[in-house]
């Protein structure tokens, strides 16, 4: 049994422009023609066009592919194993990735400048794996950490979106106080602190006011979260510790 160009391209998903291109180039030429000419490609054609696009998958070049392919003494069994063995390496290559965006999107909450949006394009410049490593060191074997990464995998682009004009609404406000010289030991500094350990609760997982104190300890402590929020406004990190402190108290926390 032979199949036209138009029917290979549907069963491969792949273009009759790139078939013909295979054939140009000698990486894939059909086994038979039609008597007008067409290409007809036949099962061990079918076979091949697979194996091409497994090492395509894997990012191996055209040329790399045909002398793979071409090799007389290569084992298609073997290179079978050896596309299973990569693309299990892969697959858990992307596992890790997955569980350092949820790591990232939890420290985006506690005041990294992180959105869902930009998840994998800050990854350009920053080591994700040291990064889930640093989450998993903070927040990692928690019921809130648990908590926090069963609600943000629910959560939706909107969401997101919502969230982070919260976020940003609280930081105009925040500023405007300390703009207006308000210290942080006073009852609108406090209640700031307050809305902020709500925003937690809401989003991610109950703040406890301990663990709240905690928090704001770290975002003096840890450079990163330090300059997030003093991009803010210049010294809002430590402004915002002491209110976090302040509030604490004043609820018995």
């Amino acid at each position: 049994m032979s199949y036209s160009v138009g029917q290979v391209a549907g069963f491969a998903g792949v273009t009759v422009r790139t078939l013909h291109h295979y054939d140009e180039i000698g990486l894939l030429v059909p086994s038979g023609r039609s008597h007008a000419g067409h290409r007809r490609y036949g099962d061990t054609d079918l076979d091949r066009l697979q194996q091409i696009l497994f090492h395509r998958e894997l990012g191996f070049p055209l040329d790399e592919v045909a002398a793979l392919l071409d090799d007389p003494e290569a084992d298609p069994r073997a290179h079978l194993r050896r596309q299973h063995d990569l693309l299990t390496a892969r697959i858990e290559k992307l596992q890790k990735m997955a569980a350092a965006v949820e790591h990232a999107m939890e420290a985006r909450t506690m005041g990294v400048d992180l959105t869902p949006e930009e998840k994998f394009e800050v990854f350009g410049d920053k080591d994700p794996e040291a990064h889930a490593e640093e989450a998993e060191r903070r927040w990692g074997g928690t019921e809130a950490y648990a908590e926090s990464q069963r609600r943000a995998a629910r959560y939706t682009k909107d969401d997101w979106k919502r969230m982070q004009a919260e976020v940003a609404s609280w930081g105009e406000r925040y500023d405007a106080l300390m703009e207006a010289g308000e210290p942080a030991t006073g009852e609108r500094a406090m209640d700031m602190a307050e809305e902020h350990r709500l925003h937690i609760t809401r989003w991610f997982y109950v703040c406890s006011y301990e663990t709240h104190r905690g928090l704001g300890e770290m975002y003096v402590a840890d450079e990163r979260f330090k300059e997030f929020y003093d991009s803010m406004r210049p010294g809002l990190a430590e402004h915002l510790r002491e209110a976090i402190a302040a509030n604490a108290t004043r609820h018995g926390g």
